[in-house]
């Protein structure tokens, strides 16, 4: 469920309120001593960063980054196979 924000015209109060986004908007404020009409807020919402494969910095890159990245990666392979077994001696 989506939050708003509103603000009270009259006594200047702000709050957040979570509401499905099917509901109505909030007209009154809900002070106690305020008879004051709100305002929703309009808000840029969160920021929201994709990480992994599958999104445009992994799949659009250029050629020589791809081919950069594969050398990289096969060097990497080749390093770790010339370090032997890697078990216990006795």
């Amino acid at each position: 469920m989506p939050n708003y924000d509103y603000h009270c015209k009259t006594c200047d109060h702000t709050f957040e309120v979570f509401q499905k986004m099917s509901d109505p908007k909030l007209e009154d404020c809900p002070q106690e001593k305020c008879v004051g009409k709100v305002r929703r807020l309009l808000g840029t919402g969160a920021g929201v960063i994709f990480k992994g494969s599958g999104f445009y910095q992994t799949d659009y890159r250029s050629d020589s980054y791809k081919k950069g990245a594969t050398k990289d990666s096969s060097s990497n392979k080749k390093t770790e196979s010339s370090k032997g077994e890697g078990g216990a001696k006795e």
